[in-house]
C-alpha cells in the first residue's frame, strides 16, 4: 500500500511539472505514491511511473462533510502528505486525515502543516520543475532524472494514429499547432496562426488542437491549404489520444499552455510563444522542460512576428 499521498489538482501543465519531485519521492523513500488529481488528469495520471494509486477531488469548492469523508477515507493509509498546489481543503485533509508529515508551502491555512516553505513561486525566479524538486527536497527527496517522461498505453497510440489517418494523415510527416491559451495575455493573435498554417513555403500536413472550449473555432481552420492536408481535431480528442498525437509530430507550436508540457513529456520538441512581461509567467518558470525547444517571448505576445515562427519552424524541418 502506498504510503505517500500526493496533491496536485489543478491544470494538466502544473501536474506534468511535478514528474521530477514525484520520481523522487518515489525513488528516495522506495514507496508507490498515491495522486491526488482532478477528474480529468485521472486516466494521464496513471502514466506517471511510480504512481500505485489515483485519487480524484475536483478542483472546486467542496463542503465540510465531503471534506471530512475524504479525509476518513485516508486515514491511517499515508506517512507523508505533500501539497503541491497549495489549498485549505488539501491542507485540512491532510490534517484530518492524521497524516504525520504534512509538506507544503506556508500560506492558504499553512499552519496545518509541519514541513513547509514560503511560496515565492511568483517571483519566476526558477523554472516550476525546480520549484517541485526544492519542496519535496525539503524532505530529502532527490533524484538524478529530472525529465516529464510519461508512458502512453499502447491502445491510445493506436487510437491517435487511426485518428489521424482518418484525417488523411497518413505518414509521420505532420507538425501540431496549438493557437490557444487560457489567459488573454498569453495568447498570440488567432489569425497569424491562421498565416502559420497558410504559408505555401512550408510545406508539411499539420494537426490543429484545442480542448471542447475551442470548438466554436474549428470551422476558421478548415479549407485553409491545398499543398498540404491541415486535420483539425480542436475537441475530437482525450488527454492520452492527444499525447500520442503529440508523441508522432516533427514539432509543436504553441502559446504557453498545457499542450506544450505534455508534447515535452512524449519527447516532442516545441516551438512556444510567451508574454514576458509578468515574471509569474514568463519562460523562466513555465518555459517547455528538456533540450531541442525553442522559445520566442517579448514583453507583449502580439510583438511576435509570424516571420519568427516561419523561422523556427524551417529550422526544426530542414
Amino acid at each position: 500500500m502506498s504510503k505517500i499521498l500526493a496533491f496536485r489538482n489543478d491544470r494538466m501543465g502544473e501536474f506534468l511539472l511535478t514528474i521530477p519531485a514525484l520520481r523522487a519521492l518515489h525513488e528516495t523513500f522506495g514507496e508507490r505514491i498515491t495522486l491526488v488529481v482532478d477528474d480529468y488528469l485521472r486516466d494521464l495520471a496513471r502514466c506517471v511511473e511510480g504512481v500505485d494509486e489515483v485519487l480524484c477531488w475536483r478542483n472546486e469548492k467542496h463542503s465540510l462533510r465531503q471534506i471530512w469523508n475524504f479525509s476518513k477515507s485516508l486515514q491511517r493509509r499515508f506517512n507523508i502528505a505533500v501539497v503541491f498546489n497549495p489549498s485549505r481543503e488539501a491542507h485540512l485533509i491532510s490534517f484530518l486525515a492524521r497524516i504525520p508529515l504534512r509538506v507544503g508551502y506556508d500560506r492558504k491555512w499553512g499552519f496545518l502543516l509541519n514541513r513547509k516553505i514560503p511560496d515565492r513561486k511568483d517571483l519566476g525566479i526558477k523554472h516550476e520543475v525546480e520549484y517541485n524538486l526544492e519542496l519535496v527536497g525539503l524532505i530529502g527527496a532527490k533524484t538524478e532524472n529530472k525529465s516529464l517522461k510519461i508512458e502512453i498505453p499502447p491502445d491510445k497510440l493506436r487510437e491517435a494514429q487511426e485518428m489521424l489517418q482518418s484525417q488523411g494523415i497518413l505518414d509521420d510527416s505532420y507538425i501540431v499547432i496549438h493557437p490557444f491559451a487560457s489567459y488573454p495575455p498569453k495568447q498570440w493573435p488567432l489569425e497569424r496562426f491562421l498565416e502559420v498554417i497558410k504559408d505555401t513555403s512550408v510545406k508539411i500536413n499539420i494537426v490543429v488542437i484545442g480542448g471542447k472550449e475551442n470548438i466554436f473555432y474549428r470551422e476558421q481552420f478548415k479549407n485553409l491549404s491545398r499543398q498540404k492536408q491541415v486535420a483539425v481535431l480542436i475537441g475530437k480528442t482525450d488527454l492520452l489520444q492527444l499525447a500520442g498525437i503529440l508523441s508522432g509530430a516533427k514539432c509543436l507550436i504553441s502559446n504557453d499552455s498545457g499542450p506544450v508540457h505534455l508534447a515535452s513529456a512524449v519527447g516532442t520538441r516545441c516551438i512556444v510563444l510567451f508574454d514576458n512581461s509578468v515574471p509569474s509567467r514568463s519562460p523562466r518558470r513555465w518555459s517547455p522542460w528538456g533540450e531541442g525547444h525553442i522559445v520566442i517571448q517579448k514583453p507583449d505576445i502580439r510583438q511576435i512576428t509570424v516571420e519568427e515562427v516561419h523561422t523556427a519552424l524551417k529550422s526544426f524541418l530542414e
